[in-house]
């Protein structure tokens, strides 16, 4: 949910002749995404039974507009928490349970995601870290993937310290790229519940639950960002241990 144009998954990338610590790791790292995940999909579906009197589209326009932003457009994608908003084309991409629908849940979403716009027009020092990143970020998951799928065919990357060491460091690109995001995401979330308060919606939709939604989807990003971190860790204490 709150997915960005470029936002990507913590997946656990897993070359051969690895530890037991290292599925305990990635277990746990699982176990953490899949509790938070579950309690944001409750939330949002009850949040998406409390009703609105403006559309997820609506509450999104009005935002934008209010805060000056006319050079953005507010566009239906296909999807369940496909949500994102892209500073290349300037577009609030609402998924279609956000963008028709008139409740707690879609507006928290797409006040969200034009919190993203804001910090785009305003050129927030995280977002343009963030966005300068991408190409590495791009590189380095792609050089994971080569890496793994070499592992895979039993090339025995892990019995060559200069590969792990080169392993370690194109994973703390992501993981730091990860932890870059943190902060994008929650000053979206409280760029939104300012919105929200100073237009009077909060007091309709309630507020404390808009906060509450708003909250589990950023402990998303936080979980995936932890799960990244110990994945880090436990490689650069092996490729330590092979000096």
């Amino acid at each position: 949910m709150f997915a960005e144009t470029f936002h990507l998954a913590q997946v656990a990338q897993a070359p051969l002749g690895i530890s037991p610590l290292f599925w305990l790791i990635i277990g746990a790292s699982f176990l953490a995404s899949m509790l938070i995940s579950g309690m944001l999909k409750r939330r949002f579906s009850e949040y998406s039974q409390i009703p609105l009197s403006l559309t997820g589209a609506q509450v999104a326009e009005l935002m934008l507009r209010q805060n000056g932003i006319n050079d953005v457009k507010v566009i239906s994608v296909p999807g369940q928490l496909t949500d994102h908003y892209d500073p290349v084309k300037k577009t609030v991409n609402l998924s279609e349970p956000v963008y028709h629908v008139n409740s707690v849940a879609a507006a928290a979403v797409a006040a969200h995601e034009c919190g993203h716009a804001l910090q785009h027009q305003q050129a927030y020092s995280w977002l343009t870290m963030r966005s300068k990143m991408v190409p590495a970020v791009q590189f380095s998951s792609k050089m994971l993937n080569y890496l793994m799928i070499a592992g895979l065919l039993g090339v025995g990357l892990m019995q060559n310290t200069t590969v792990l060491w080169l392993w370690v460091g194109l994973f703390a690109v992501t993981t730091l790229f990860s932890f870059v995001t943190l902060p994008v995401e929650f000053d979206a979330s409280k760029r939104a519940m300012v919105w929200l308060e100073r237009s009077g919606l909060a007091a309709s939709m309630e507020h404390e639950k808009a906060k509450n939604a708003l909250f589990w989807a950023a402990m998303t990003y936080v979980a995936a960002a932890v799960g990244s971190l110990a994945q880090l860790l436990y490689f650069l204490m092996m490729a330590l241990n092979r000096r």
